[in-house]
């Protein structure tokens, strides 16, 4: 069952770099009344990364059990 798991992954990865080294062109990026440049991949790095502790945030809220007081 670990296979199956681990070439998804990997694929998931290899996707990935190939997305980011791609993008590599600088692009403006406006946030609140900051204007910010750098390069495309960075920002879809941190788009990803904002995203995954997001999820992991609210998997975490959803999964707690109420207390029975």
């Amino acid at each position: 069952m670990r296979l199956p798991r681990l070439i998804i992954v990997a694929v998931l990865v290899v996707l990935l770099v190939i997305l980011i080294v791609q993008n590599t062109e600088a692009v403006e990026t406006k946030i609140l009344f900051i204007t910010i440049t750098l390069p495309r991949a960075i920002l879809l790095g941190v788009t990803l990364a904002v995203g995954w502790v997001a999820g992991l945030i609210s998997a975490e809220i959803l999964d707690r059990k109420p207390s029975g007081d």
